[in-house]
C-alpha cells in the first residue's frame, strides 16, 4: 500500500493511492502535464490509474480535472451537488456521481465519502478500504467534526490537513476577511486543530500521518510538523511515520 501526496497546498493537491492491482488518484488540482510528471517521478504510469475521485469543486483540487480524465479516459467520482458547479475544468463524460454515505468500489478499494465543512458545494473526505488496512482523508476542513472523528477511527493511514499557524494567519498580509475566512468553521484546520483532531485518532495501528494542505503564507512545515509531533510525543500507543506534503515535489509512505 502506498499513499503519495503529489502535491499539497494552495496552489494545487493531489493525492495517489496505490494497493496491489489498483490505483486512484483524489483530487487534480495540477495541469494534467504536471500530475502525469509527477506519477511518472514515482515511476507509476498515469495510464495505470483506476479512477479519479474529487472531494470539491475548488480550482485548488479540479484544475486538471478535464483534461486529465479525457487523456486517460478515467471514470470519475464526483458528489451530486458538485456536478453542476464545474463548468469550466472541462467535465468530462465518464463521471459517476455519488452522496455522501454511499459506498464506492474501484478494484480492489472500498470508498466511503462522508462530508465536511467547508466552503464549497458539498465537500466530502474519504475513508478508503483496501486489503493492507484502511486510509482516512480529510483536508479542506474548517472543524473536525464528530462524523469526521468517527469516520476516521482505526486507520493505518491519515492524510489531514495542517492548513495554517494560527499567529502567522493573524499576523500575515491577508485581508482581515479572508483571514476570518481561514480560521472559519468552514475554512481550514490550524496546526493546532489537527492536531487536537489526531490526537483522537490515536491507536496501535497508525503507521503513517501525512500532513496536507500546508499554506505557503501563513504556515512552515517545522510548525506543523512540530504540532503534530508533539501529540505523537505524548502518547505510547503508536509511532507513526510523519510526513509533511509540499507544493513542489511527491511526498508519500510505502508499506513496509
Amino acid at each position: 500500500m502506498n499513499v503519495h501526496l503529489l502535491a499539497s497546498g494552495s496552489r494545487g493537491n493531489a493525492l495517489l493511492v496505490e494497493t496491489a492491482g489498483t490505483r486512484i488518484l483524489i483530487d487534480a488540482g495540477l495541469s494534467a502535464r504536471q500530475l502525469c510528471r509527477r506519477l511518472d517521478t514515482l515511476g507509476v504510469a498515469p495510464e495505470s490509474l483506476d479512477a479519479l475521485l474529487i472531494t470539491h469543486e475548488h480550482g485548488d483540487h479540479v484544475r486538471g480535472l478535464g483534461p486529465l480524465a479525457r487523456r486517460l479516459k478515467l471514470p470519475v467520482y464526483i458528489h451530486t451537488a458538485v456536478v453542476g458547479h464545474l463548468t469550466d475544468t472541462g467535465v468530462p463524460s465518464q463521471v459517476r456521481e455519488f452522496d455522501e454515505g454511499c459506498d464506492l468500489a474501484v478494484g480492489n478499494l472500498s470508498l466511503r465519502p462522508f462530508p465536511i465543512t467547508h466552503d464549497a458545494h458539498a465537500p466530502v473526505g474519504f475513508v478508503i478500504d483496501s486489503p493492507a488496512g484502511k486510509i482516512g482523508i480529510a483536508t479542506d476542513l474548517g472543524i473536525a467534526t464528530r462524523l469526521v472523528v468517527r469516520h476516521l477511527q482505526d486507520c493505518r493511514i491519515l492524510v489531514l490537513e495542517s492548513n495554517h499557524d494560527e499567529i502567522m494567519l493573524r499576523d500575515g498580509p491577508y485581508p482581515w476577511p479572508l483571514k476570518q475566512r481561514v480560521r472559519s468553521t468552514h475554512g481550514h484546520l490550524s496546526n493546532r486543530a489537527s492536531g487536537a483532531l489526531l490526537e483522537q485518532l490515536l491507536w496501535d495501528g497508525l503507521d503513517a500521518v501525512l500532513l496536507a494542505h500546508l499554506s505557503e503564507t501563513n504556515n512552515c512545515p517545522d510548525l506543523a510538523r512540530a504540532a503534530a509531533g508533539e501529540v505523537l510525543a505524548g502518547q505510547n500507543l503508536c509511532s507513526p511515520q510523519l510526513l509533511v506534503g509540499r507544493q513542489g515535489e511527491p511526498v508519500g509512505w510505502r508499506l513496509p
